[in-house]
């Protein structure tokens, strides 16, 4: 009974310590003043990063807007198959009907019968870049890069053909993901006639105003994304991405790889293990031999017993070519969608890579990675497509027409 009576008096104790540190907080919040109260609530009301909603890229240009341009925090892929009688009048009527869709939505002008029009007023960096895959040239009766073709087959690969291949293109990208679902539906209303959906993949990086500006990309594993890659605006970057051939001039090759990330496995796996299969450091995405995010790999260092302090079998090393020529430039996001059963996430990386010719960059790349890079046992290839990217277009112009005038 003691203990009892012990327990009441100090639940009572504790409620009557709560209770009066609420009256003293009631009397410490009218100390403040109303004019304090009502800063704080108006500073929590204040937007983390300016509005971009009004922000325009321009759809008119030398190269299709979407490949140089930062990357948006939200993308939708659409790759869609041609109808079988879509022959090459019928390709440039498309291509002209879609090509003034995504010039208007993109500056923040409806589409022709859009029934939505307000959800077009704040475009939020919208871009629509537009692929052509092998079947698409073959009825526009034209030769096509040598490269313009399904990758080899790589022994990692488990390709899911509904998340493989395909005619046509659209990549659609924004800060807002509403922006991107009302161009997606606009697009792909116009589109019903002369093509139908093959696959659809959504994927999203940070959000607007969560990293400063230029911030590299981390995926789901926690690894920073894309540290080597040329900067838009230079001649290296010029070199690695832009193809200067027949109809392609001023145009790229696009690859499109969709990666399942074993994340449940990748927790089992210790700190030194993750780093040491990627060769760079997690919390800043510096290599093992450096210190900041930039800094270039020593892939000659050794520890104290002589193995290398960079792994021959990471990313990293992997990835690495001593010839320059193979270099890409990678444009990827992330991907997370509803698990099936007992796993806690279905996730992983929709790369995509931009390069002038896919063979002669891109696939020897990935060859070397197929062959040793240690991220294959929680990484496994389930989509991939090869399109061509044409160039971009004048005003009064479409996107093709170097291919279909």
């Amino acid at each position: 009974m003691t203990g009892r009576a012990d327990a009441a008096r100090g639940g009572s104790t504790r409620r009557q310590f709560l209770l009066g540190g609420a009256v003293a907080g009631v009397g410490a919040a009218a100390a403040l003043g109303v004019d304090q109260i009502v800063q704080a609530s108006a500073a929590a009301r204040t937007p983390l990063a300016p509005l971009n909603g009004t922000v325009r890229v321009p759809f008119y240009g030398i190269h299709q807007a979407g490949i140089d341009t930062d990357a948006q925090a939200h993308a939708t892929f659409v790759g869609l198959d041609l109808h079988s009688e879509v022959d090459r009048a019928g390709l440039r009527r498309l291509m002209r009907i879609l090509s003034d869709d995504a010039a208007r939505l993109t500056q923040g002008t409806p589409a022709l019968a859009d029934s939505e029009p307000e959800l077009a007023e704040n475009p939020a960096r919208l871009t629509v870049t537009f692929g052509f895959g092998p079947g698409f040239v073959q009825r526009a009766q034209q030769s096509a890069p040598a490269w313009l073709a399904p990758l080899p087959a790589f022994s990692i690969d488990r390709l899911d053909p509904q998340l493989s291949d395909g005619d046509l293109l659209l990549q659609i990208a924004a800060d807002d993901p509403l922006i991107v679902a009302h161009a997606t539906r606009m697009l792909l209303k116009d589109a019903r006639g002369f093509a139908s959906v093959r696959w659809v993949q959504h994927g999203f990086r940070q959000a607007y105003g969560t990293v400063a500006p230029g911030t590299t990309m981390r995926n789901l594993f926690g690894q920073v994304d894309g540290t080597a890659n040329p900067q838009p605006g230079t001649a290296d970057f010029d070199a690695v991405v832009w193809n200067e051939s027949g109809w392609m001039a001023g145009g790229t090759g696009a690859v499109i790889r969709r990666i399942r990330m074993d994340l449940d496995g990748w927790d089992r796996l210790d700190r030194g293990g993750r780093e040491q299969s990627v060769g760079r450091y997690l919390h800043n995405g510096a290599p093992l031999t450096g210190a900041a995010e930039h800094d270039e790999p020593d892939f000659e260092a050794t520890t104290a017993i002589g193995f290398p302090v960079i792994p021959e079998f990471s990313h990293m090393r992997r990835s690495r070519s001593d010839d320059t020529t193979q270099r890409i430039f990678r444009r990827a996001y992330n991907y997370d969608v509803p698990p099936a059963g007992e796993e806690v996430s279905e996730s992983g990386l929709i790369f995509v890579s931009f390069q002038a010719d896919v063979a002669a960059q891109f696939t020897p790349l990935q060859q070397r990675l197929a062959d040793l890079d240690l991220l294959n046992e929680w990484t496994t290839p389930i989509g991939s497509a090869v399109f061509a990217l044409p160039p971009g277009c004048q005003p009064g112009g479409f996107i093709g027409e170097t291919l279909l005038d």
